[in-house]
Order: structure tokens, then C-alpha cells, then sequence
């Protein structure tokens, strides 16, 4: 039986890779219902296994029907006995779940986008919470079938509980902050986040991560960094730890590029380059004012400051390295020294 399964497995790669193949090729764009049946028929492989399987017992024991073959009791535990007609209702209730869950998808993302304010991360929140609500009431079903009381289980199990409880207190930390992600909304999914790392009160720490929120599950989070990696994060981490979202609140915000000339330098001349570099791109809000400020009197020249606003954005790096490559070439056209750092060292 663990061959005709093995085998099933294979085969259900085969076929699911197979089909991929065949929709790249031809290229269909497969979403929702047709996605949903595509996954459906690729898992269907495991039931002609179930019905191989049932068959391969003739071989050996041709008394067995297909009837005492289901009234065998495999689990004899006493008050918990199940068989494996109650086996097949088990994996036809959370094959029914997961139909169900798919038609709900369908059913959710249809009502969305119905709506004039489409939101894709409210939508996603909705299926999040119907998929676990389908998953839970399938589990309590399926022990309620059995005449299984949890009741008596829960008693008799609290030592090992509270051992699974305290080896698992973060697993479980993980998915209460799952939940409250879900519930609270504050943070979606496509939103841009800054997360800081684990500091003081009050404190920011240099060792940030700028981010795209791809997926909330129960227990983790999935996001994608600048650098177009996919990182697995805990809940706790976006629950605990400080965030900024990007995505929420106004999107003007205020930056600023450092510049250092000589001392001696025409300071009016840069503060008007500056302003000229600054304006020059199309993302600075040229409704706002641009200034240019003399920070301080560094060991190596004036330390100055570009301030201007922009709308926070995934590529903002991008768009303050073009601004610095405007300054270089006005510095340069206008022969503004940048100034190294130097020493002097004396001889006593």
C-alpha cells in the first residue's frame, strides 16, 4: 500500500508538472475557478490510489469485500475506534473542505471586485479567515463523527499539554499574532514596510529592512526585500518590533541628501545648485519648498542638507542617486570641489 501511494504521489507531480507544461506552452492564463480545478484535478490522483489500493487486498485475501475491508478496525484504543469507512469519511470531509475553500475564494473575490473601492489586501483577510473558519469546523466534525469527546481527551491529556504548551509557547505566540494581523488590519498585504530591529523605547535601529508584505499565514509572514528576496518571517517580529508603514497615513514625506564642499565655497552659488538639482526631478513635489541648510562646520568642509519632499516610494534609493549624480554634474560644470578627508600630521 506504501508503494501504490509513493507511486501516486509521483504520478501527481508527473501530471501537475505536465499540465503546467501544457498551459506555458499555449499560453493560458489560468485565475480563479480555473485555477481552482486545475488543482482539483491534480489531486485527484490520490483517489484512484485509495481505489487501487482497496483492489491490491484481493490478491492476497479473496474473502475480503469491499465492505469488511471498510468495517476493519485499524485504531482499537478503547473509547476512540476507527475504521477505515471512517478513515475515507475523514479524507472526503477535508477533500469537501478544500473544495469548499476554493469556491470561497471564488465566491469572496467575486463580491470584491463587484465593489468600486476594490482592496486586494481586505480581500485576501476575508479568505484568510473563511479558510480557517472551513478547516476548524471540518476538525470538529470530523471528531464529533467519530464520537470522539474532546472533553474526555482534554483531561486526560493535561500534563502533556501543558509539556507541548511551554516546548511550543512561541509557535503559539506566532499564530495569536497571526490572528491579530488578520483582525486589526494595520498591516496588508502589498504594503510597504520598514521594520526595525529589536531596540530601546523610543529608539530606531540602524539595522532596518524595507520590505513588501507578499503573504500573511497563521504562523509566519512572508515579505520581499529591495534586493527581490523572499524572507519567512515570525508574527511576533511584526508585532513586537518597530514598524513604519509605508502604505498607510500620507504619502509625502520629507528626505534629505547630505553634500560636503569646501570651506571657502560660494555658498549661495551651491545652495542655488542644489535647488536647481533637486527641482530638476519629476518625483520632488515642486509645491513644497526645497531647502538647502549649513548643518555644520565639519573637519573636512561645510556639511550641508538637501531637504525636499517627495511620495515615500519602493524606489525612493533610486530616485535621491539620481539627484546625486544632478549634483555631481553641476558641481563639476561649475567647479565645486567635493573634499577628501584629510589629516595633518606633525613632526615633534
Amino acid at each position: 500500500m506504501t508503494l501504490i501511494f509513493l507511486a501516486a504521489a509521483i504520478l501527481r507531480r508527473i501530471v501537475h508538472r505536465l499540465l503546467k507544461r501544457y498551459v506555458k506552452t499555449t499560453h493560458i492564463n489560468l485565475e480563479g475557478r480555473q485555477l481552482a480545478w486545475l488543482k482539483l484535478l491534480s489531486q485527484s490522483v490520490y483517489l484512484l490510489a485509495i481505489y487501487v489500493a482497496v483492489l491490491s487486498f484481493k490478491f492476497n485475501n479473496y474473502n475480503v469485500t469491499f465492505r469488511k475491508f471498510l468495517s476493519y478496525k485499524f485504531i482499537d484504543l478503547g473509547a476512540i475506534k476507527i475504521d477505515f469507512a471512517d478513515l475515507l469519511i475523514i479524507v472526503s470531509v477535508f477533500f469537501g473542505a478544500r473544495i469548499l475553500v476554493n469556491l470561497s475564494k471564488l465566491y469572496i473575490g467575486r463580491k470584491f471586485k463587484r465593489n468600486t473601492n476594490y482592496d486586494p489586501a481586505s480581500e485576501y483577510v476575508y479568505i484568510q479567515i473563511a479558510k480557517y473558519v472551513i478547516y476548524v469546523f471540518s476538525i470538529l466534525f470530523c471528531f464529533q463523527l467519530l464520537n470522539i469527546d474532546l472533553v474526555i481527551i482534554l483531561t486526560s491529556s493535561v500534563g502533556l499539554l501543558v509539556g507541548i504548551g511551554l516546548g511550543l509557547q512561541d509557535v503559539f505566540k506566532d499564530m495569536i499574532a497571526g490572528l491579530v494581523l488578520l483582525f486589526e488590519g494595520n498591516l496588508r498585504v502589498g504594503d510597504i514596510v520598514e521594520i526595525y530591529g529589536s531596540t530601546r523605547a523610543n529608539q530606531k535601529s540602524t539595522n532596518t529592512i524595507v520590505a513588501k508584505i507578499l503573504k500573511i499565514n497563521v504562523r509566519t509572514t512572508q515579505i520581499q526585500s529591495r534586493e527581490g528576496n523572499v524572507l519567512i518571517i515570525p508574527n511576533t517580529r511584526l508585532t513586537q518590533d518597530q514598524i513604519e508603514n509605508w502604505s498607510h497615513g500620507s504619502e509625502l514625506t520629507r528626505f534629505t541628501i547630505n553634500v560636503v564642499v569646501d570651506f571657502g565655497a560660494d555658498t549661495e552659488l551651491i545652495k542655488r545648485l542644489l535647488t536647481q538639482a533637486a527641482m530638476a526631478h519629476p518625483k520632488v513635489k515642486k509645491n513644497n519648498p526645497v531647502m538647502v541648510r549649513l548643518a555644520n562646520f565639519g573637519e573636512n568642509g561645510l556639511e550641508l542638507e538637501l531637504i525636499f519632499w517627495a511620495d515615500q516610494s519602493w524606489d525612493i534609493n533610486n530616485y535621491k542617486s539620481e539627484i546625486r549624480f544632478e549634483i555631481d554634474r553641476l558641481f563639476r560644470e561649475y567647479n565645486v570641489n567635493i573634499p577628501y578627508p584629510h589629516r595633518t600630521i606633525k613632526q615633534i
